[in-house]
């Protein structure tokens, strides 16, 4: 199925890759067991299939470049060899294993590749380059990065440079940015459908639209609130989890030394500030709860906020808050959903979260879910085919809502005009 190119960049449905050699850029970083070191989670490489399809169906060459953890989640850093056993068996058609990123073994493989054959090279994230610190303590420009180990071995056994990693797309790496410098460069299916999805959701969404942000990483839902706030793109955010509770405390409310240590002990607390502009600039907007829950004597307790403060830790939102939240999602034209509403791995704390995700799958506005933890929360309670769109990405998705323009963008539009393609 051809995806509509919205974005100024080449598709590469539009190249003839017929006995040319392809180096396509994936993201296929994946939930891994922590015991057995096996993929829990196959979203991301479902969603590769059509792309990997389509190049070996050309008959292009194809050697495949991904990554696997990285220093802030080490323990997920490993090899990627099952990487290629589950793709191989997803598309009938045999996608060889090296554990090589760019040294002797891995240009040996690019160099044997026959029409229609493919490789998946060793995981990125072994090379020192390629890693988040490198990215953040050495701030290389994609013109700076011909000299990495990557782009000055493998470049020049390449024809063509493909990416469909939307999901790092805020990566500023010689695999994702690099390549652009020196090959014609071309989106794959998934880059260009994630782009089309977040840009509906963007730029056009039916009304009224209604953001649902909970989860741990509060910097994302607090990095894209003034953005999909000022600009018309939410009509109402429902804040549950942690930035609810943040929230909460912008209000002036207490909730107990408990749980306000938690939040200080992890800097959270910086938020609070920029959550009281939002209530101030935005009052009829945002959505905080109404009851909080918590845990006593092995039972889920529910408590009013007006009762607060109390000495618990709270770990998800309350019942109240949930018919809340249903109520607006039920009636929206747009739901956009980024991060769990409580500790829904802990049997007690799943009620809010599985209530919102089955609440989402039976609405009929048009729903877009995104990040891991959001997707593997939502497969747990729900049919992810009932939502419109899954989108693989968690960061980059939270950075482009906020309206910056992503490295991996920049470096392919740069691309289409220099290459004139």
């Amino acid at each position: 199925m051809e995806i509509k190119n919205n974005v100024g960049i080449k598709s590469m449905e539009e190249i003839d890759f017929s006995n040319k050699t392809v180096l396509l850029r994936l993201d296929i970083n994946s939930p891994i067991d922590p015991k057995t070191k096996k993929i829990v989670n196959e979203n991301r490489i479902n969603k590769s299939i059509p792309t990997i399809k389509f190049l070996i169906d050309s008959k292009a060459k194809l050697a495949i470049i991904a990554h696997q953890g990285d220093t802030l989640d080490y323990e997920n850093l490993i090899a990627m060899n099952e990487h290629a056993e589950k793709l191989t068996e997803k598309l009938g058609v045999a996608v060889s294993y090296i554990d090589d990123v760019s040294g002797p073994a891995a240009q040996n493989a690019i160099k044997s590749l026959m029409p229609g054959e493919a490789v998946l090279l060793g995981n990125l994230r072994y090379l020192s380059e390629e890693i988040s610190t490198f990215e953040d303590a050495v701030k290389l420009k994609p013109e700076e990065m011909l000299n990495t180990h990557l782009i000055r071995n493998i470049a020049p056994l390449v024809d063509y440079y493909v990416n469909d990693a939307f999901a790092a797309a805020h990566r500023n790496a010689p695999s994702m940015v690099g390549f652009q410098e020196l090959l014609p460069s071309a989106a794959g299916k998934l880059l260009l459908s994630e782009y089309n999805a977040l840009t509906k959701v963007l730029e056009n969404p039916e009304h009224p639209s209604i953001f649902v942000l909970g989860g741990a990483k509060i910097s994302d839902a607090f990095g894209m609130m003034r953005q999909v706030l000022e600009n018309g793109t939410a009509d109402k955010i429902l804040a549950s989890g942690l930035t609810g509770e943040i929230m909460l405390l912008a209000k002036g409310y207490k909730l107990g030394s408990v749980k306000e240590t938690f939040i200080k002990d992890r800097s959270l607390d910086v938020f609070i500030d920029l959550a009281k502009q939002y209530l101030e600039k935005f009052p009829q907007k945002i959505v905080f709860p109404v009851d909080l829950a918590y845990e006593k004597d092995g039972e889920r307790m529910e408590v009013d906020i007006d009762e607060l403060p109390l000495e618990e830790m709270f770990m998800d939102v309350g019942s109240k808050t949930v018919k809340i939240f249903e109520d607006e999602i039920s009636k929206a034209g747009t739901i956009f959903v980024n991060g769990p509403s409580g500790v829904y791995e802990n049997k007690l704390f799943e009620y809010a979260t599985k209530k919102i995700w089955e609440a989402v799958s039976n609405a009929k506005g048009y729903s877009v879910i995104g990040g891991g933890d959001t997707v593997n929360a939502a497969s747990r309670y729900i049919d992810l085919n009932n939502i419109n769109y899954v989108c693989t990405a968690g960061g980059a998705m939270v950075r482009f809502l906020s309206g910056k323009k992503m490295p991996l963008l920049k470096a392919m539009e740069k691309n289409k005009i220099k290459f004139n393609l």
